[in-house]
């Protein structure tokens, strides 16, 4: 009897820890709101039906990956993972097996972030339906492929650690820093880049090409910069992908619609009051206006299709028709994001704050790259505007990236 006694009491000690190991509700909905924070889904899901099965193709410049099932499929998943591995892949780029991950995932920046908030992130992907969906291999240029390269990549460029808050600062400044640098990643798109990938750290969030788009600066660079907008500016822009100077597109309005208008207004506010403190990391190129042939030849293209939602002086409609004058994006030292809402039409991005639609017709087929260059010369040097030219060969070039 007392051996019947004691194995029932062992049973039931293990169930009790069993059960204690249980994520709550609370650290559940936490992690999803990380995760929502983070745009993971972005990457993770190929297929909207699989929510974070993985299998999207992401190109870089030396070539594709495949972003892996973040199911708790125990297979071909993180259904078999411990807390260790998954905290060692997120925050140190090293897969349970221990081969190292490919900078396309941003373990650079997710080193950052807490051990406990990276928990609540597992306990939620935890929660999701398992889905069999094995990885599929890189398909990079030789000799990128050896993952063993990526040792010497992570001594070189590889800085772990956590965020460090700043004392002097507000708590609404380092939650919005943490966010930034940390989980959101923000550098991985608006960074510059050397050779490497890797991120050139002196020129911090000061604009880089990605993906035949261009990711503005979001640093405090006044004409091609957030210098003219306001904290209320950032937060509506990143809660609604739109507000009186600008609307997201391409691959912005990806990270708006799946990630930064389902945070909540704090973070969103935090992450706008930590971009309006920083300065320039870089002098804006100074720019020589167009000669007086290319504004014409530019004027008569923009009077012809343009003129009837942007109006004369190109103040369109703020919020539906997005305004030309001091438009940072489209001041930008690579006009790779202009020329491709040219090129290809433009929709705006609608979110629960901002349901209303509005498109732009694509003029790919309409208009010549000289016709194209002339009318992108005109509307990023007119009304205060200034930007560097803009040639032919730059519009074919871009018309043969055709989305």
């Amino acid at each position: 009897m007392r051996t019947i006694l004691a194995g029932l009491a062992l049973c039931s000690a293990v169930a009790s820890t069993a059960l204690a190991a249980e994520p709550s509700p609370e650290l559940i909905a936490y992690g999803k709101t990380l995760v929502e924070a983070g745009g993971c889904a972005g990457c993770h899901t190929a297929d909207p039906a699989k929510l974070f099965a993985g299998g999207k193709r992401i190109d870089t410049p030396f070539g594709a990956i495949y972003a892996p099932n973040l199911t708790p499929d125990s297979g071909t998943g993180i259904g078999a993972w411990t807390d260790a591995d998954f905290t060692r892949a997120v925050r140190t780029g090293i897969a349970p097996d221990g081969s190292n991950y490919y900078p396309a995932f941003p373990y650079p920046y997710f080193t950052k972030v807490t051990k406990d908030d990276t928990l609540a992130i597992r306990a939620y992907l935890g929660t999701l339906a398992p889905v069999a969906n094995r990885n599929k291999p890189p398909e990079l240029r030789w000799p990128f492929g050896y993952r063993g390269l990526m040792r010497i990549w992570n001594a070189l460029f590889f800085k772990p650690g956590l965020f460090e808050p700043d004392q002097g600062q507000s708590a609404a400044w380092n939650r919005g820093g943490y966010l930034v640098t940390g989980l959101g990643h923000c550098g991985a798109c608006h960074t510059p880049k050397n050779y490497f990938g890797a991120d050139k750290s002196t020129q911090a969030l000061s604009g880089s090409e990605v993906g035949g788009w261009y990711a503005p600066r979001l640093d405090g660079a006044a004409r091609t910069g957030l210098k003219s907008w306001s904290v209320e500016d950032v937060t509506e822009y990143l809660q609604s992908g739109r507000n009186a100077r600008s609307h997201a597109g391409g691959l912005m309005a990806e990270v708006v619609v799946n990630s930064t208008s389902k945070m909540s207004d704090a973070d969103v506010r935090a992450i706008a009051v930590y971009l309006k403190s920083l300065p320039p990391s870089r002098r804006e190129t100074i720019v020589t206006p167009p000669d007086e042939a290319e504004m014409k030849a530019g004027q008569a293209v923009y009077a012809k299709l343009c003129i009837a939602c942007h109006e004369a002086d190109g103040t369109g409609a703020p919020r539906i028709y997005p305004p030309l004058p001091g438009n940072a994006l489209l001041q930008s030292v690579n006009p790779s994001s202009t020329l491709r809402i040219i090129l290809d039409g433009a929709h705006t991005v609608t979110t629960p704050r901002a349901p209303n639609t509005g498109e732009m017709p694509d003029y790919a087929k309409q208009l010549s790259d000289d016709e194209i260059a002339a009318v992108t010369n005109y509307i990023r040097n007119s009304w205060g505007n200034a930007a560097p030219m803009v040639t032919p060969s730059q519009v074919a070039k871009a018309r043969k990236e055709e989305r």
